[in-house]
């Protein structure tokens, strides 16, 4: 079965809940209900009486009938069921409606609860993690959690007319109960020892479906790049091959749970032989010999017990069955609780708000490794001053993203101190000091909406003439005249109605309507026309005026306007001072540029020009 459950392995943040813990947790969850559930609960009983008093009227009735038939007597008996079935299916009403705003309330808060928890985790968190498994958690697993809730408000049902379909039998014939109660422990013992193995089956079932959620938002997400390498075929047979195996898992789950009906109706067939056997002697002698009617039953309590013993056998078989059909939602609840109490990597110390910054920062002896075995920063300090801009230049791997994403507290280092104006920044409160921050990742993202509504998104209570204004002051505000619809244009999903170019700038917009004391970009390599490089470096002046500036620096016009250029290499500064004098030292400096800024210069184009 192992190539059936290939790359089914558990998530690091999962973890093992014993059933009470998850059901403790989940009746956590319905007190917040508990008058809608109080009178399900009252429907329920009231509900469960009547399917019980259903078979004991038609009981009566035909033994009523059997001794004096009369027209009158058939009348008043139909009405009489008529009657109890009419005021089940009222009471089901009411359950139901109950239960189900109830459940609808639970599922609301606890994806409220899994949402919040996924957007406090760091960024390391989705680093590790596929978005289309967490995705899965917070809808598919949610949703499947209702549904056992569901399952479960039914088995209160059944375990009540059970109860009820019990005494009525005793009162019957009290050895006939004994012989049908005798195979209950028979039953319960089947269908426990199924329990582990449905609760293995769909967990592992949730595993699949969210690898095929994966699958999905990975294949849609990169579509552009596979088309243009014509992968078409490529991504087709690897989604097949992962339905397939779903398929497989699903099929198996479903045999799984399945078949526990067969085997358990396969034992009521044998307590029904027993049961009809001694119970249709009984019946028999009654008939055959009135003076032995003490020892036996009437036609119409014959009836009534073989009701009983079917209104009896399929709760019972209901109730047998239900820890491995519960299993199916405890697996959910446990991937959802698992997301849950994930541990976010990221912990402030403390949780002061964070004053009006400078923007001063001081890094002393920073030690950051992402997974404990590759040291990103072995041992980093740097001091820059209010208002100064600095560029960090390197080879990949250099570290000077890193250094940029521990400024923000978008991961969590391992030694050492980051001060801002003194201030060690984990203990800020986050929402505070990162309003303070105004940050471009490389790859500037843009929510579906408007230009104004992506450059408000910093600050959301910004009227339409700041936002404005905040737009004009990058480039002039020409870029602006160049939308379709000006600010109302429609940017699409992640920006893609907008070129690499316009979605920086209204990345830059962004920052400067925030007006934040420290301005941090890792400056995007995508090539962009002159024109627009023009207006980002426009705006890029822009935006560092006045602020304390740290930027990642790809481009020479970028280098060139900064204060002081960091060189750094393996986590380490190797060199650092403005552009002319790093170009005398001669240094790793002069050989970056040489390498890789000397080609973006005009006097490098020229000559290029001149040797054609």
């Amino acid at each position: 079965m192992g190539f059936i459950l290939d790359g089914l392995e558990s998530e690091p943040y999962d973890r093992q809940y014993s059933d009470w813990e998850l059901i403790r947790r989940i009746l956590r969850y319905f007190s917040l209900r508990k008058h809608s559930m109080l009178i399900a609960a009252g429907a329920i009983l009231l509900r469960s009486a009547l399917d019980a008093g259903v078979p004991v009227i038609i009981s009566r009735g035909i033994d009523a009938l059997a001794s004096n038939p009369t027209a009158i007597k058939m009348a008043g008996f139909v009405l009489a069921v008529f009657v109890l079935l009419s005021g089940t299916w009222l009471l089901n009403y009411v359950r139901q409606t109950h239960s189900a705003r109830a459940i609808g309330d639970v599922v609301l808060k606890l994806r409220q609860d899994v949402f919040r928890a996924v957007i406090r985790h760091d960024l390391s968190f989705y680093d590790e993690q596929p978005t289309g498994k967490i995705v899965s958690r917070v809808t598919s697993d949610t949703r499947d959690f209702a549904n056992t809730v569901d399952l479960t408000m039914n088995l209160i049902s059944q375990v009540l007319s059970v109860a009820i379909i019990a005494l009525v039998a005793f009162k019957i014939n009290v050895r006939l109960t004994l012989l049908l109660l005798a195979m209950t422990p028979v039953v319960f013992a089947i269908a426990l020892s199924f329990r582990k193995i449905a609760r293995k089956v769909t967990l592992n079932a949730r595993r699949v479906l969210a690898r095929v959620n994966a699958n999905i938002q990975e294949t849609v997400a990169g579509i552009a790049v596979a088309k243009a390498f014509r992968q078409e075929k490529s991504l087709y047979h690897e989604f097949s091959d992962l339905n397939q195996q779903a398929y497989r898992i699903g099929f198996l789950r479903g045999i799984t749970l399945t078949s526990i009906f067969p085997i358990l109706s396969g034992t009521f067939g044998i307590a029904l032989a027993l049961v009809l056997y001694y119970g249709g002697r009984s019946a028999l002698l009654g008939m055959t010999a009135p003076e032995a009617s003490k020892a036996g039953i009437s036609i119409g309590e014959w009836y009534l017990f073989m009701q009983a013993m079917g209104y009896f056998w399929f709760p019972m078989t209901s109730i047998a069955s239900f820890w491995s059909q519960f299993q199916d939602g405890l697996s959910a609840a446990e991937r959802v609780f698992a997301l849950i109490d994930a541990e976010p990597r990221v912990v402030q110390r403390d949780n002061r708000p964070a004053p009006k910054l400078k923007g001063k920062i001081e890094f002393r002896h920073v030690h950051l490794s992402y997974t404990g075995d590759e040291v990103v920063l072995p041992d980093f300090s740097l001091t820059i001053e209010a208002g100064e801009s600095v560029a960090l230049v390197g080879h990949t791997g250099a570290g000077k993203t890193s250094v940029a994403r521990l400024l923000a507290r978008l991961y969590e280092f391992q030694g050492g101190e980051i001060l801002v104006d003194g201030h060690d920044i984990r203990t800020f409160d986050l929402a505070t000091y990162r309003r303070q921050l105004g940050f471009i990742p490389q790859v500037p993202f843009l929510f579906s909406g408007t230009v104004e509504e992506n450059i408000r998104y910093g600050r959301p209570e910004a009227t339409p003439e700041e936002v404005e204004a905040a737009a004009r002051k990058v480039a002039g505000g020409e870029w602006v005249e160049a939308l379709p619809e000006g600010l109302q244009t429609d940017v699409g999903e992640r920006g893609s109605r907008l070129s690499m170019g316009q979605r920086q700038l209204v990345a830059l917009a962004r920052v400067i309507l925030m007006d934040p004391a420290i301005f941090i970009l890792d400056e995007a390599t995508a090539s962009v026309d002159p024109f627009t490089e023009a207006q980002i470096q426009e705006g890029l002046e822009t935006a560092m005026q006045g602020r304390t500036s740290i930027i990642i620096a790809h481009r020479l016009s970028t280098v060139r306007q900064v204060h002081r250029i960091i060189v750094m290499d393996h986590g380490r500064i190797i060199e650092e001072g403005d552009h002319q004098t790093l170009l005398k030292r001669g240094g790793h400096y002069a050989e970056l540029y040489n390498t890789y800024f000397r080609h973006q210069s005009w006097e490098y184009i020229e000559k290029a020009r001149e040797l054609k």
